[in-house]
């Protein structure tokens, strides 16, 4: 199935100016994140839209949103139960209204929710998949104005998906009855297969579809071959003295009570989470490590779904996930902030074998649905109902793999043999045969589906352990696995650092500009001290994300996007600068300090090779940078080529002119000149009023109102000089 083509971003709703009031009334952010606003445009202009969007992209915001600008209700389904109340409780602290129906409330809470959503109190609500079982429940719904119906997590309705939840393929039908309204899929890691799964089975029309790009070049992903448990609990605890903040991810709930009473052996205060404990126990567990009071976690795949907390540092994989999809969405909980992320698999074939055990238990044969369904014509009762749990129906049919009963349970449900139905007071559910003298032989089931899921799930744990023996870059092979042409080498995983780089040498001309460029992007984010030393006040990652241009949150609250070096080497990309800082922090042109934030610092040396370019003989990465998009003779490349000759006396004194106008005439500084326009004005030093009315920033009106006094300043202050 081919995507609809993307809209070009400029081709939005002329809503988007209520959303962006909506953006700083409600969130407080100045700018849209990188690929957001094109999304909340189409949305905005009526379009069923599919998002496929990284972890930490702005996913949320993209129906949160649009949400307040329409009228009408915003359902969002949302996966885990145990996330939707922080969800809710961080919109409501912003003042937005919004409400959650789940099987945690009581029937008649929820009618008087569905209530309270008919007569507008509020703008969103979030709702469980497997509250659209109920017939009764989206009967109620059909009474509520639905403006946008937001699927969370929709990689859960593929089959082809690393998380099939099949409560999720009851959504296509629960939109009809609910009059077909507008419609957004949204996730962080989607396959073109899934991609094309979820477009058909929402049926999704004239759909927008954004897919933003998967690299992370904040993240250095590593795996470590292992041949016995010792080895890797030696690596979790290097890595956790090293790292401080995040998660370890095992298969089973087993090896998760393992890993904790080491934890704790050592003295590190973790947090467990997996399946085995009751719902409070879990939501504790997860409040404690989102509200930072425990900085550790040690969970199955269940956690991190939405997790909120940017400053995850690692994420170790104790065994081997079952999908590239699962490993990539679990390792890209670290470095959220944008900050660097460590993350690290440790391989061991043997463990594959849990895997192929999940994988028998999701994929039941023909047969073995056949043999379920004969245990439960065996024991209905007179109302054709089995109270069971299923243990009790494995044994009947003598199965082993109670998750191999589940999903066969599942397959019948699908195919209209059974339903599902809580029993009151109890923690097992019932199931009701809906065609009691259909035989056991006679099921209508797709064997070949059923074949072609195991054969794909398979695959992809191939694919996870292709990738773990790999020697190639381990970015590349990700980005190419989820169908990004010509991706390039990360130059900090595993694989990259092990081909390792040319000797030392003197760097070329070119390499040499890209290194004073990049140390003077330390410059500009840094504080000069009076002793003439720096005092660093950003982390390497957001230096690096401000070099590339970047639209981060981050970047932009920062207004780091109004210096001059901002996306100054975006055509080197982030993961040759990584590299390149590596090589400039080892030779001591830049330093990283110690404590809670590590800030980026420039050095006296660093300073001084900024300044004359007499760098040191070093191991030079290979920078990867493409053709410049700026011509020559444009002042972007003026810039780039004077940026290292910044002066801070005339900054100054244009400061303090640019103060004199603005208060003489009532004015913020800023509507006078930016702080960018003056440190044009500081690095070009422009004599005319031609010239300077080519530096961005400067327009018709405000060369001939304030432009004439500015060229003065500056011939004054360069006829000093000399």
């Amino acid at each position: 199935m081919i995507e609809p083509d993307i809209a070009d971003p400029a081709d939005t709703s002329p809503r988007i100016h209520d959303a962006r009031a909506a953006l700083q009334q409600y969130f407080g952010f100045r700018e849209f994140l990188e690929g957001q606003e094109a999304v909340i445009g189409n949305i905005l202009s009526g379009r069923d839209s599919m998002v496929i969007m990284p972890t930490g992209g702005g996913k949320s915001l993209c129906y949160q949103l649009p949400a307040m600008v329409m009228d009408g209700v915003t359902v969002v389904v949302s996966p885990l139960i145990a996330l939707m109340k922080d969800q809710v409780d961080a919109l409501l602290n912003r003042g937005i209204p919004a409400t959650l129906i789940n099987s945690s409330i009581s029937m008649s809470e929820q009618m008087e929710r569905i209530n309270g959503l008919r007569q507008g109190d509020y703008k969103l609500v979030y709702v469980a998949p497997e509250r659209f079982r109920s017939r009764v429940f989206i009967n109620a719904l059909r009474t509520v104005d639905i403006a946008l119906f937001a699927i969370d997590e929709a990689h859960c309705l593929s089959q082809w998906g690393h998380d099939f939840r099949p409560d999720y393929l009851r959504l296509h039908e629960a939109l009809e009855p609910l009059g077909r309204p507008q419609v957004v899929a949204l996730t962080a890691t989607a396959t073109a297969d899934v991609r094309s799964d979820i477009l058909k089975h929402l049926d999704l029309r004239d759909p927008y579809v954004s897919v933003s790009g998967f690299a992370r070049p904040n993240l250095s992903l590593n795996v470590t071959q292992t041949k016995r448990h010792e080895e890797k609990y030696e690596r979790i605890k290097r890595i956790v003295s090293a790292h401080k903040t995040g998660i370890v991810y095992c298969a089973t709930r087993k090896r998760v009570e393992e890993v904790i009473a080491l934890l704790e052996e050592w003295g590190i205060d973790a947090i467990a989470y997996h399946g085995g404990m009751d719902e409070k126990g879990r939501e504790r567990a997860q409040n404690l490590f989102i509200s930072k009071e425990k900085d550790v976690a040690v969970a199955t795949n269940a956690f991190g779904m939405g997790i909120d907390r940017s400053d995850v540092r690692f994420v170790i994989h104790f065994d081997v996930p079952g999908s590239v999809e699962a490993y990539y969405q679990e390792a890209g909980r670290a470095g959220r902030d944008g900050e660097p992320g460590y993350c690290e698999l440790l391989f061991n074939f043997a463990d594959t074998k849990t895997q192929e055990f999940f994988i028998d238990g999701s994929n039941p044969t023909f047969e073995v649905i056949r043999d379920v369904y004969q245990s439960l014509l065996n024991s209905a009762d007179a109302q054709y109902e089995v109270q069971s749990s299923i243990e009790d129906i494995a044994d009947r049919a003598g199965l082993k793999n109670d998750m191999c009963v589940s999903a066969a349970l599942g397959h019948l449900a699908r195919a209209g043999y059974i339903e599902r139905f809580d029993i009151p007071g109890k923690r097992i559910r019932g199931t009701r045969l809906l065609q009691p003298n259909s035989l056991a032989r006679d099921l209508k089931i797709d064997r070949k589906a059923l074949e072609e899921k195991a054969r794909r799930d398979r695959s992809k744990l191939k694919s996870i352990i292709d990738f773990c023996y790999a020697d190639k870059c381990r970015q590349e092979l990700i980005l190419e696995y989820f169908g990004e042409a010509d991706p390039t080498p990360c130059g900090t995983c595993d694989a990259c650092r092990n081909q390792g780089t040319a000797p030392p040498r003197e760097g070329t001309a070119e390499e040499v500009t890209i290194m004073r460029q990049a140390l003077s992007g330390v410059a500009r984010m840094s504080r000069r001290l009076p002793d003439g030393t720096w005092e660093g006040r950003f982390g390497k990652g957001r230096v690096i994300a401000m070099l590339t241009g970047s639209r981060s949150r981050e970047v932009l609250d920062a207004k780091l996007d109004q210096l001059t070096t901002y996306g100054l080497l975006k055509p080197m990309g982030g993961s040759g600068l990584v590299h390149l800082f590596q090589e400039l922090e080892k030779h001591g042109l830049v330093q990283v300090s110690g404590g809670e934030y590590p800030l980026l610092t420039l050095t006296t040396k660093g300073n001084d090779v900024m300044r004359t370019g007499s760098g040191p003989r070093m191991r030079w990465p290979a920078l990867n940078q493409k053709a410049s998009p700026h011509k020559p003779g444009t002042v972007v490349a003026e810039v780039a080529a004077q940026e290292l000759g910044f002066d801070d006396v005339l900054f100054d004194k244009l400061k303090r002119l640019r103060l004199a106008l603005s208060q003489s005439e009532g004015k913020p500084a800023y509507a006078v000149f930016s702080n960018q326009t003056l440190e044009f004005f500081t690095r070009l030093k422009p004599t005319t009023i031609d010239a300077a009315k080519k530096i961005r920033g400067v327009g018709e009106v405000k060369a001939s109102t304030y432009l004439p006094e500015f060229i003065r300043l500056i011939a004054a202050h360069e006829k000093a000089g000399r």
